[in-house]
């Protein structure tokens, strides 16, 4: 998804459960245990995407950070300019979240993923 939306001049966000064990984020923006993180190249230094985690460095408010994301705690991926992503939704066992469903920032379904299945979890929203 990040290769798709950085090949489609898109911003790629990612949402985050901040609350997560080896979640290392500025806590100061976080809001309701959740943090949205640009996760463009331009955003980030070193940025490394692994199959157990995300790292990087970004800057906030001006002052550095390193951030470590377990793709557990990765809860969904969307473009900042089209809204499109995906959400994922956990898998028994404490397993990576898995993709649920693609959708615009209307809320419409792509026309072949299935409906995404109602789990009480984060929501995306498009964040301007």
């Amino acid at each position: 998804m990040h290769e798709w939306m950085t090949d489609n001049n898109q911003t790629p966000l990612v949402v985050v459960d901040a609350t997560g064990d080896g979640v290392v984020v500025p806590t100061e923006h976080v809001k309701d245990g959740k943090i949205v993180l640009n996760v463009a190249w331009s955003a980030t230094r070193n940025l490394l995407m692994e199959n157990e985690q995300i790292t990087f460095q970004a800057r906030f408010g001006g002052v550095p950070h390193a951030v470590t994301l377990p793709l557990a705690f990765v809860k969904g991926i969307y473009a900042r300019g089209s809204g499109q992503g995906m959400v994922f939704q956990d898998e028994p066992g404490g397993a990576p979240a898995s993709p649920v469903a693609t959708a615009d920032a209307a809320g419409a379904q792509d026309d072949d993923a299935p409906p995404p299945r109602p789990s009480g979890g984060p929501t995306l929203r498009v964040v301007k």
